[in-house]
């Protein structure tokens, strides 16, 4: 699936400081990195203890019966759900890239993460806990590799933007397609959206370097972990769909 991503570059909005990282002292910029990888680690844990006590107060098998029902009622409730989701990631978006309110910013990101908890909860219910530690390994050490290339190389990957967009526009084409008239994507579009979305990794984790200004951690966290998570999205797909 392809979600409402959030992106920065240059003209996007306005931030607390006018000084883009790239031109910041050593310090600063050290700094925003670091800050913008904590909140990324604290995204990721907090997602993972909110699926964890999800699943512990409703119990897996419960959890399992309430989805296939939700989702067999009609062709079109998983349509609706990614609507919502869709909507929802717009706003916390827009909340994480405040200029004015801290707090907004925060909200915008926790807003997010409570959406993706609820998003993550169908295939977490299908896949099993080896197919879901299995998926959380490879993405952890794909996006290492991704995150590396960039750091080492200093590449500005913002030419990407284009064909994320375009790209973006007919990976959902074809899931609202697949979802309207009940065929199978395949294993060719999940390799296809697994390559995607190591593309959007290396582009955020640029615009990190290039495109943010100091004090955009928030929204740069949001912008990376919207990534990393549909990168285990599409990789926990793989390793369903082998079984």
């Amino acid at each position: 699936m392809q979600t409402n991503r959030p992106h920065i570059l240059d003209n996007d909005f306005h931030a607390p400081t006018d000084l883009f990282a790239v031109a910041a002292s050593a310090d600063e910029r050290a700094g925003f990195i670091v800050k913008t990888y904590l909140y990324l680690l604290g995204s990721v844990g907090l997602l993972v203890a909110i699926e964890t006590a999800i699943f512990a107060a409703v119990g897996t098998y419960r959890m399992v019966e309430k989805v296939q029902s939700l989702l067999s009622n009609s062709p079109y409730s998983w349509l609706v759900v990614l609507g919502v989701f869709m909507i929802v990631s717009w706003v916390a978006n827009i909340w994480a890239q405040s200029s004015t309110s801290s707090v907004l910013q925060h909200a915008g990101l926790a807003l997010y993460i409570a959406a993706m908890s609820v998003l993550l909860i169908p295939p977490l219910c299908m896949a099993g806990a080896e197919n879901i530690l299995s998926a959380a390994m490879t993405t952890a050490g794909l996006f290492a590799m991704l995150t590396l290339t960039v750091f080492f190389t200093r590449t500005d990957f913002s030419f990407l933007r284009t064909f994320l967009i375009f790209g973006g526009l007919a990976a959902m084409g074809l899931i609202i397609s697949a979802i309207i008239f009940g065929f199978t994507l395949g294993f060719v579009f999940i390799y296809a959206m697994i390559a995607f979305f190591c593309c959007y990794i290396l582009y955020e984790t640029s615009n990190i370097l290039h495109h943010y200004r100091i004090g955009q951690h928030v929204a740069a966290a949001l912008a990376l972990f919207a990534s990393v998570v549909m990168l285990f999205w599409y990789i926990l797909q793989l390793f369903m769909a082998r079984e």
